[in-house]
């Protein structure tokens, strides 16, 4: 096999295409912080991408490494689910996938330490981005491989769409206010009832592995309602996120994407996850409202930061 292409499988299996959620995600927690006065630091949006986009790769090689059985086991991976098929395809030594995460880690780790003693961004910044490490690697590494207990759903609702963008407020206001926990809970939502559907596909690989989901513990049809219950909280809720400070033009941005979120929900209400033909359809949506979201949001608090009068330093 050549260089060039042992390098294309490498690269792939990094599932770059993913990384541009944590850029959006970590621009979002930014430009909240930006939309109320706060300047940006230059310094500490461009390490901070670095920690989040570090801990990201982190997740995708040892991920793909930890559920390399699950993963050779399933008869039906889609584009969305299943890992990116390197490995259990013998593209190439799963032992790279294991080191790459451990470096992508280390650097993770040391963008951390440099915010917090140098760019001196505020004093959880460690902890928060401490905390995201863990639950990063826990997901599915040992010792506690959440994604095996039924707790990988959960975990990662809230390191995705929820940690992510509060790491990058909290990097440029140095303190936690309400209105990033207002502006994330419709993500993380979304973010959840994404991982429940890319779970179908997964079910008899993770079943023969081991590998123990929520749809494993739920059953389909629990599975299904929880998932329908998800998306109905994401937009119910909206009306008392503007009562507790989410500015309303933000919540209007998410509730203009629920036709697509009711299309979905009317979807999975009539079998789309039995059906084996619609299961990347199915991913495939429910990523895109997750990300539709996010860029609903990031337009939204665009227009609030120019409207404004916002500083901004470097």
């Amino acid at each position: 096999m050549s260089i060039i292409r042992q390098i294309y499988y490498f690269l792939r299996l990094g599932r770059p295409l993913f990384l541009f959620g944590g850029i959006l995600l970590h621009g979002l927690g930014v430009l909240i912080a930006l939309s109320i006065g706060e300047p940006l630091n230059l310094a500490a949006f461009i390490w901070g991408q670095v920690a989040i986009t570090s801990f990201q790769l982190m997740t995708h090689y040892s991920n793909d490494y930890f559920d390399l059985a699950a993963d050779k086991a399933n008869p039906t991976p889609t584009r969305w689910s299943g890992g990116s098929r390197i490995l259990p395809d013998g593209l190439i030594n799963p032992r790279i996938a294991l080191i790459t995460a451990i470096v992508s880690g280390v650097i993770g780790l040391f963008a951390a330490f440099w915010l917090a003693l140098v760019i001196q961004t505020g004093p959880l910044t460690l902890p928060l981005l401490l905390i995201a490490l863990i639950l990063a690697w826990s997901y599915s590494s040992p010792p506690l491989q959440l994604n095996m207990h039924g707790l990988g759903e959960l975990s990662g609702a809230f390191l995705i769409t929820g940690l992510t963008p509060l790491v990058g407020y909290y990097l440029h206001a140095g303190r936690l206010d309400l209105l990033p926990f207002l502006a994330v809970f419709s993500l993380c939502c979304f973010q959840f009832a994404m991982l429940l559907a890319i779970n179908f596909p997964d079910a008899d690989g993770d079943a023969a592995a081991g590998k123990h989901t929520l749809l494993y513990f739920l059953g389909e049809t629990k599975t299904v309602r929880l998932y329908l219950v998800v998306l109905l909280a994401a937009y119910l809720a909206l009306p008392v996120l503007v009562l507790l400070g989410l500015p309303p033009i933000a919540a209007l941005a998410l509730f203009a994407l629920s036709p697509l979120a009711a299309w979905q929900a009317w979807r999975m209400a009539h079998g789309a996850w039995a059906d084996l033909d619609r299961w990347d359809s199915l991913g495939f949506w429910s990523v895109g409202l997750l990300i539709a979201s996010v860029i609903a949001e990031l337009l939204a608090f665009s227009w609030i930061f120019f409207r404004g009068d916002s500083g901004m330093t470097g």
